[in-house]
């Protein structure tokens, strides 16, 4: 006993200790688990004094740590002190104290390139706590410290040191811009001196416009990178960018003369002096041989050279572009003409000019000498040039359809600047004299030779494997000649408008000849043709708008094609509509529609509507219509209602170009049928009037010999002589409508005036009346297979009428439900109840 110790006074032990006493010893059964307790609380101990004496360790080493990066600051601080010393007049240091933490200092540093230039970027830094400032001077190798104090805090150093990282690396970017930047300027200095002394090798000049342009390279990329990595540093791109554009502005200039020099050494522009009339057909030109496959060795290599540097500088610009319009429409301003292949159209050009100014009046001749050249090198293009564009890697390039775009814009140009103005003034001239010229043919010529040699300069650009390439306003623009009208939309419209007198000339005739209205379409453009018994008029005016629609396949643009459209073809489909709309109104006019002939005449009216609007919908499925039945109009913010002269909703833009004229043609024809429908209508109820009236015949047995009342079959006979007019005249589909109408009219027309006009039917009565209904039923059944679902009250009458007296009293009773599961769905009760107090039973 005397070697255990005594326990501690239970006041003396801490909370903590108290509680994991009372938790481990709770019983007196605990008490016998005491000794495995105390071995738990000694491991425990040992673990708590290992970790203190690591955590000691890990202080001291900090500590350590913490002191010897003092040191080395306060032996910055040192340094830092010196060097300001000596900076002198290149450093200019002004600061002003406002409290006790306020500074603000302004540092300028010159960096001095090792080239012939120099460059100098300010940086101004405010802070307004307690902070340092250093700045890293990478040329001269020393680095400026500044501040009231470090500070105590490690997180405030941290965030100095990072700001002090990001003006260094801001140095270091603007002394390798600088350093680029001062390479360009030499190379393009060295460059236009070469030129300057005629006994300079052109061999060395390329080489060191290729140098420049290699450099140029460099540094876009570089910008580019530091224009997605650092934004904030936009002055300082805007800067280099400067430089460079004013670089560019002397080496561009100077390859396109020396690219013109090279050209008039080989012989480019090819001869045109040895050219007729009748060799512009001619499939090749054997007596002019092609430049760029003649010229060989020193010549064609130098050439070759020159191509290529001028291809790498337009990529280069391109580049450029790309960067600075970033976030914007880039590819409209990306896509320029082909600089090189340019510089090869131009001298062809001015050589054409030449001959075109003796054409004048025979404009034929123009477009024959412009195909034949740019089909007779084209394929030089392809084989000798685009591997040089490849090589540069300016991508989306085709050299053949380039040379091809560029020759056809050039046409262009010629015909806006000479051709056209000449005619525009005989139209002028012809306008204000009052006597007609020859103006208008002559412009129709010129279109038909412009739209001609579309069609011929379209295989050559298929070819190419690019079809489209020219942009506008983001949208693919077409290789025409027809561009002319695209910065002119007044000849547009001029042109429209001769267009149109000339179809509505040779419209008018053919509409005006009454044969064209009896003859049925021949040859029909829809494959169901037979089911439409359209006149052969509608067919003649849709081949003058296919006419007009083919006029201006070609325009370069959607918007041109619908302005177009909209100014010729819609003014000659309304013009055929009012046609038809006359037609049918004379004839009603004379007969009130009563006679055969009216009949057939607004028939053929209606089937010409609606072979009209079935060709329009087929037209505005083809995407050449739908992408101008999306077109919002020439100019920003207007609408397809707007040109079209009526509002349109905007969820009708979608509908097709010719959506307002296809509602029309609807119209008129719901209009017409339905007034077919209503004359019929009237006319069966003029003759069955006196069978209506007859209210004793329910109440008798028919007439001997009968089985059809004989003051209906006058009726009947005027209705099935009516249809039998329409149904051989008019277009199936108007024809169902117009059947399926007057059913249920007539349904209607005997419901009222028998069966809800209290009249008393007897057993022999409603035998009569289902008889007369058969034959009713009889003369629609020729149009379909049950007749009397399509006069559902009647013939629900009917079965109401021939009910037994109990069935007829319990459906009365059992209300609508009831009269459901009887097959009376059309009528309702009162009409049933109605019906059922005018049966009488015999029985």
């Amino acid at each position: 006993m005397d070697s255990l110790q005594s326990l501690p006074p239970l006041s003396t032990l801490s909370t903590s200790v108290s509680s994991a006493l009372n938790a481990k010893l709770g019983t007196n059964h605990d008490l016998t688990q005491a000794p495995s307790i105390v071995a738990e609380f000694l491991t425990q101990c040992d673990d708590l004094e290992r970790n203190l004496v690591h955590l000691n360790r890990t202080l001291e080493s900090n500590l350590a740590s913490y002191a010897s990066f003092s040191n080395r600051i306060g032996h910055l601080f040192g340094i830092v002190n010196s060097k300001l010393t000596d900076l002198g007049s290149s450093v200019c240091l002004r600061s002003s104290v406002s409290g006790s933490h306020q500074c603000k200092v302004s540092i300028l540093i010159l960096i001095f390139s090792s080239s012939s230039s120099s460059s100098s970027f300010v940086f101004e830094f405010v802070h307004e706590e307690h902070w340092f400032y250093l700045i890293l001077f990478l040329c001269g190798n020393f680095c400026v410290i500044d501040g009231e104090g470090l500070g105590e805090e490690l997180p405030s150093l941290a965030k100095e040191v990072a700001r002090v990282e990001a003006v260094r690396a801001y140095a270091e970017v603007a002394s390798k811009l600088d350093n680029l930047i001062g390479d360009i300027e030499d190379a393009v200095s060295s460059t236009m001196n070469k030129n300057l002394r005629k006994d300079s090798s052109a061999q060395n000049s390329e080489e060191t416009r290729m140098v420049a342009i290699k450099t140029l390279k460099v540094t876009e990329d570089l910008l580019t990178s530091v224009t997605k990595a650092r934004p904030q540093w936009a002055r300082l791109v805007s800067a280099v960018d400067h430089r460079v554009d004013r670089a560019l502005a002397i080496l561009r200039p100077q390859a396109i003369a020396d690219h013109r020099a090279l050209l008039t050494s080989f012989g480019w522009p090819p001869s045109l002096s040895n050219l007729t009339s009748s060799s512009l057909d001619a499939r090749k030109s054997s007596e002019v041989p092609n430049p760029l496959f003649t010229m060989h060795g020193d010549l064609k290599r130098r050439y070759c050279e020159n191509f290529f540097a001028l291809c790498r500088l337009q990529e280069l610009q391109r580049q450029r572009k790309s960067r600075q319009l970033e976030g914007h429409n880039r590819e409209v301003a990306l896509h320029q003409p082909l600089w090189a292949i340019e510089e090869l159209v131009i001298p062809v050009s001015v050589a054409c000019q030449r001959h075109f100014s003796k054409w004048i009046d025979k404009p034929e001749f123009i477009f024959a000498l412009v195909y034949k050249i740019t089909r007779d090198y084209v394929d030089s293009m392809d084989e000798l040039l685009q591997p040089l564009v490849d090589e540069a890697m300016l991508t989306g390039y085709s050299c053949k359809e380039e040379w091809i775009s560029a020759m056809v814009t050039s046409l262009s140009t010629y015909l806006a600047k000479e051709i056209f103005p000449i005619y525009i003034g005989q139209l002028e001239e012809e306008s204000v004299t009052g006597i007609r010229s020859q103006a208008r043919t002559s412009w129709l010529h010129l279109i038909d030779l412009m739209v001609s040699f579309d069609n011929r300069i379209k295989p050559l650009v298929e070819q190419s494997g690019i079809l489209l390439s020219l942009l506008e306003d983001g949208t693919p623009r077409k290789i025409s000649s027809l561009s002319v009208f695209c910065d002119r939309p007044d000849w547009l419209d001029m042109w429209a408008e001769i267009e149109l007198d000339d179809a509505m000339e040779k419209l008018k005739p053919e509409i005006d000849e009454e044969r064209n209205w009896t003859k049925k379409v021949q040859g029909a453009d829809l494959s169901n043709s037979d089911d439409y018994k359209s006149p052969a008029v509608s067919s003649i005016t849709f081949t003058c708008l296919s006419s007009l629609i083919e006029r201006c396949r070609l325009l370069p643009t959607v918007s041109l094609r619908s302005r177009f459209l909209r100014l010729t073809s819609t003014p000659v489909i309304i013009f055929f509509l009012d046609c038809l709309l006359l037609r049918c109104q004379e004839a009603e006019g004379l007969t009130a529609l009563t006679d055969d002939d009216a009949l057939i005449k607004v028939s053929n009216s209606v089937n010409a509507a609606h072979y009209s609007e079935s060709i329009l919908k087929e037209w505005c499925e083809d995407v050449f219509f739908l992408e101008m039945g999306l077109d919002q109009g020439e100019h920003p913010g207007e609408s397809v209602a707007e040109n079209s002269g009526s509002e349109v909703p905007i969820e009708e833009y979608g509908n097709g170009i010719f959506h307002e004229e296809i509602v029309k043609f609807e119209d008129f024809r719901t209009q017409w049928v339905e007034k077919i429908t209503m004359v019929i209508l009237r006319g069966f109820d003029a003759r069955c009037r006196d069978y209506i009236k007859n209210r004793r015949q329910w109440q008798e047995k028919s007439e001997e010999g009968w089985t059809v009342s004989q003051t209906l079959i006058g009726a009947l006979d005027y209705l099935q002589a009516k249809m039998a007019v329409i149904e051989e005249n008019l277009n199936r589909v108007d024809f169902a409508g117009i059947w399926r109408s007057l059913a249920a009219g007539v349904d209607k027309l005997i419901f009222n005036g028998i069966l809800m006009s209290n009249v008393k039917f007897h057993e022999e009565g409603v035998e009569r009346f289902g008889y007369d209904v058969e034959v009713v039923w009889g003369v629609f059944r020729a149009w379909c297979l049950r007749p009397e679902g399509f006069f559902p009250k009647v013939s629900e009458s009917l079965k109401l009428l021939k009910m037994e007296k109990d069935q007829l009293e319990d459906s009365l009773k059992g209300g609508q439900k009831r009269m459901k599961e009887n097959g009376i769905r059309h009528l309702s009760v009162a009409e049933v109840e109605k019906i059922g107090k005018n049966r009488v039973y015999t029985k």
